[in-house]
């Protein structure tokens, strides 16, 4: 029987439940392990190589009706439009780590778009759909995976609408920092 390597680290526990996922899914590609935190969209795309708006960024909000987390997946090029979401989903507020981390299972920096502790309502901005592959947080500030934003779609039901800021009023819009 072959033993575990002992020099090889064990993925952390978020990582393991994206994982997991990814393989019911029947998902191609496992988790990457980065050398490098990747807590923003620009640290993901220089680590990866890409471009910042292939990296498919996770953005948690609070609905205020029901303390439900609200999830936005959108390009990391993108700023989310809070009166957008809002539009859609119900009066929504800044998620803090803490209800992040329970809402998610996830810290900040590594919300990865499955495998969550409590489904989130989730919400695609279209303007991700502009790439053939994305890349994604994988439950850790260093772990990635790659995906086709249709993928996303497909595995979480969710819609695919408008909720980023529009370029040519990008800063008179109520976003959150991102």
């Amino acid at each position: 029987m072959m033993q575990p390597d002992q020099n090889t680290p064990k993925l952390p526990e978020g990582v393991q439940r994206v994982s997991v996922q990814l393989q019911a899914l029947g998902h191609a590609h496992l988790p990457r392990m980065l050398d490098d935190a990747a807590r923003t969209a620009q640290q993901a795309a220089d680590a990866l190589g890409i471009l910042v708006g292939q990296v498919a960024k996770s953005i948690i909000f609070r609905r205020k009706s029901d303390d439900a987390a609200v999830l936005v997946i959108t390009s990391g090029d993108r700023r989310v439009d809070e009166r957008k979401v809002a539009a859609l989903v119900g009066p929504i507020g800044r998620a803090d780590a803490d209800f992040v981390k329970a809402r998610t299972g996830f810290s900040i920096g590594g919300v990865a778009p499955i495998a969550h502790a409590t489904p989130p309502v989730t919400l695609i901005d279209r303007d991700l759909l502009r790439f053939a592959e994305v890349w994604a947080a994988a439950g850790h500030p260093h772990a990635v995976f790659p995906l086709h934003p249709s993928e996303l779609q497909r595995w979480t039901g969710a819609p695919v609408v408008d909720v980023v800021v529009d370029a040519a009023s990008d800063g008179a819009a109520g976003s959150a920092k991102q």
